[in-house]
């Protein structure tokens, strides 16, 4: 096969996986293959991920488009920072992350710059063993020590010190932990993140812009200051 033809057939594959088959056959039917636009992206390979990034962060935001206020609307007591806040912060998270518990400096930082700033914790066990530390968790927010036990379940690392160091009624905790409401949440949690797309934690809604991974602060600042309140 002559270097071209393998190079716009190679092309064209790359821009079915970014953007499904309809759009490769548009690519190539429309001449694309063939002209600048070809030889800027062979010239510049790096630019295929970034297009397949923005690709994917388009379509999340449509899928979040389509969904309505369910994910910003917290489970009870589950909220960090202002609870009646106009900028929305939400984060999927899970106790046995480390690039979950490595964000908790960002997302405090964020909270203690801004009054305005509510956080809407979804938890997303998705790691062995944090199944449990995802109900006790609910279970502190129905207490009203939602933080507490937040900051604790991360320094400590067991959920029973934790709850313990968060004041909860255990009686209570354990009863609420074990309930449908909880169960309930957490598998809606998943659903959520599901349909968002994302595959890992943590994972982020900045105002209404889908963000997968441990981004850091500024990348999470500027998308929240990029996005109007309310």
């Amino acid at each position: 096969m002559p270097q071209s033809s393998l190079h716009n057939t190679l092309l064209t594959a790359l821009t079915a996986l970014a953007f499904g088959f309809l759009g490769a056959a548009i690519w190539s039917y429309a001449g694309l293959a063939d002209n600048r636009t070809r030889r800027f992206l062979l010239d510049n390979p790096d630019m295929l991920p970034q297009m397949v990034e923005a690709y994917e962060a388009q379509e999340a935001e449509k899928r979040l488009a389509g969904m309505g206020d369910e994910v910003f609307t917290p489970f009870p007591g589950v909220v960090l920072g202002n609870p009646q806040g106009t900028k929305v912060l939400v984060e999927f998270t899970d106790y046995n992350c480390p690039y979950c518990e490595a964000s908790l400096k960002d997302v405090n930082r964020l909270v203690a710059e801004d009054p305005q700033l509510k956080v809407v914790i979804r938890e997303w066990p998705i790691f062995e063993g944090s199944d449990a530390a995802a109900r006790m968790a609910l279970a502190a927010g129905l207490q009203g020590k939602y933080r507490a036990f937040h900051d604790a379940m991360f320094r400590l690392g067991d959920v029973r010190a934790a709850a313990s160091a968060a004041g909860l009624d255990m009686a209570r905790a354990e009863a609420d932990a074990a309930s449908d409401a909880v169960t309930a949440e957490i598998a809606n949690n998943l659903e959520l993140a599901r349909a968002l797309g994302f595959t890992g934690t943590p994972a982020w809604i900045a105002g209404h812009k889908p963000i997968g991974g441990a981004v850091g602060y500024d990348r999470l600042k500027a998308a929240l200051d990029e996005s109007p309140p309310g």
